[in-house]
């Protein structure tokens, strides 16, 4: 389970605010024209929308029994055990006196045997063909996932995506007919509405908690796009990836953090509402990564009363009390030309906005492409601005999951004595090329990569993190930098946009 300590609450936030996140029912309404070819969280898991609401109607409050929904969504919960093999890993060791005098001054490399690590959580099924949705944190780099559902089966899981933004996975089980969870609409949820924890507490198995949900949109800093609901029933280490669902037996949210001091359950925990996940996992189904859309601002919230007194100053002449002040336009985004720094955002879709987090929330119903209405404060008059929300590439095209097969080489550490040969630290050599586009870029066998995107590349991992981070970029270009066992250096651009 993922922690966040008390320090993290309160803390001013300036983020660019992204929407890789949706709810279904917004987004199936207010689907782009141009993106005629997506396909809705429904269609992509051949699941029905129960269109009740989350919340319970105060008229017919009485009350309430959560028998039937801990019943019905224990069986949807499963056990997750994610493996990391033990694997020999070679390791840079700092230079010491020896080695600036007798070798070359980068210090030594020695290998290392990593220990078996093994990480257990939750993930609630969310469809009858076996897709399964928890957190990244709980599946992050396994080489093995194992699922055992609550009949006590247990069963191989294979990774369909993630994304760490969210703190979200999609994995996938084999099989039919298995029981998935009726997915609810979070933002019908109400504060004070009584709630359930569904979860693998600290190994112990199937386990039911209830509580309330405490607030909403609460921002705490801890991923790149967040808006919790936050609840005081008992969340604790094996809860992340678990059920938060509604007393109707709905799921509303992924479980994702708790808030404590010690690592253990002292009041609150922090769940992914299905606002989100829906948008994310139906993408990470299609697309294999998340289609993300950028405001392309940098902002703030109104009102906090840990700013300095500079800031303070600064607001109180904006003339609002509540929404999100813009420091920064973003050039090439989204808001560029449209909205202006010290702008306030106090609506979007005639939704309110109070906080960066509530606005990252209501954005996580779009996708690029799509066009949303802002209501903003300018010079203290309300003003009404639509515009189009464009990608990290500064477009509205579909970025694909992008994986090192689109380079077409081979790739491994170079060997001890090519590095003496060529007095050199680190690189990693290019041992085969075919058709991709390191050979459209000129890359010929035996290029030794010295730095990638300016980062110095000591492992063929080294490598793929580096494509991977400039696939998501907005140039989508890896720079390379090396030298041919020749002695020639040469530079290179491999161009990784995807057609």
């Amino acid at each position: 389970m993922k922690r966040v300590t008390k320090y993290v609450i309160g803390t001013a936030t300036m983020l660019v605010a992204s929407a890789g996140v949706a709810g279904v029912t917004a987004y199936t309404v207010l689907q782009s024209k141009d993106n005629k070819g997506e396909v809705s969280f429904n269609d992509a898991f051949q699941t029905n929308l129960n269109t009740r609401t989350a919340a319970l109607s105060p008229a017919s409050m009485q009350p309430v029994d959560l028998t039937k929904a801990a019943e019905s969504s224990l069986n949807s919960v499963v056990h997750i055990m994610a493996v990391q093999r033990s694997k020999v890993q070679t390791i840079q060791t700092q230079p010491d006196f020896f080695d600036f005098f007798f070798g070359d001054g980068q210090g030594r490399r020695q290998q290392v045997q990593t220990p078996e690590r093994r990480g257990l959580g939750s993930g609630v099924i969310i469809s009858k063909d076996g897709y399964i949705v928890t957190n990244n944190h709980v599946i992050e780099n396994a080489d093995d996932i194992s699922v055992k559902l609550h009949d006590g089966r247990e069963m191989k899981g294979r990774m369909i995506g993630t994304d760490p933004s969210t703190d979200l996975a999609l994995i996938k089980i084999e099989g039919d007919d298995f029981p998935a969870i009726p997915v609810g609409d979070s933002d019908q949820l109400k504060v004070g509405e009584w709630v359930l924890a569904v979860g693998n507490p600290f190994n112990l198995g199937s386990t039911v908690t209830a509580g309330i949900v405490s607030a909403k949109a609460r921002g705490l800093g801890a991923n790149g796009v967040e808006s919790f609901i936050q609840t005081d029933a008992a969340i604790n280490q094996g809860n992340s990836g678990g059920a938060l669902v509604d007393a109707t037996g709905q799921l509303v949210g992924i479980n994702a953090m708790l808030y404590s001091p010690t690592g253990a359950y002292s009041g609150y925990g922090f769940a992914i509402p299905t606002s989100i996940m829906t948008k994310v996992v139906t993408d990470l189904k299609q697309y294999g990564t998340v289609q993300r859309a950028l405001l392309g601002i940098a902002g703030r919230d109104m009102g906090n009363e840990v700013y300095p007194d500079e800031i303070k100053k600064e607001q109180k002449e904006l003339g609002a009390t509540e929404g999100v002040q813009i420091v920064e336009v973003t050039e090439g985004g989204s808001a560029d030309g449209v909205l202006q720094k010290n702008d306030v955002i106090i609506a979007m879709e005639g939704k309110k906005i109070k906080t960066m987090a509530e606005l990252q929330g209501t954005l996580a119903k779009y996708r690029p492409g799509d066009k949303i209405k802002l209501t903003v404060l300018r010079d203290k008059k309300e003003k009404e601005f639509t515009l189009t929300l464009k990608n990290a590439q500064g477009n509205t095209k579909i970025v694909k999951n992008v994986d090192m097969q689109i380079l077409g080489a081979a790739f491994r550490e170079v060997p001890q004595d090519l590095k003496r040969q060529l007095n050199l630290g680190y690189g990693v050599e290019v041992t085969g090329v075919s058709d991709g586009r390191m050979k459209e870029s000129g890359i010929r066998k035996g290029f030794i990569i010295l730095k990638a995107n300016s980062k110095q590349l000591k492992t063929v991992q080294d490598l793929e993190d580096v494509m991977k981070a400039a696939s998501q970029s907005p140039d989508q270009v890896l720079f390379m930098t090396g030298v041919y066992p020749s002695g020639k250096r040469a530079n290179y651009a491999v161009d990784l946009s995807q057609n």
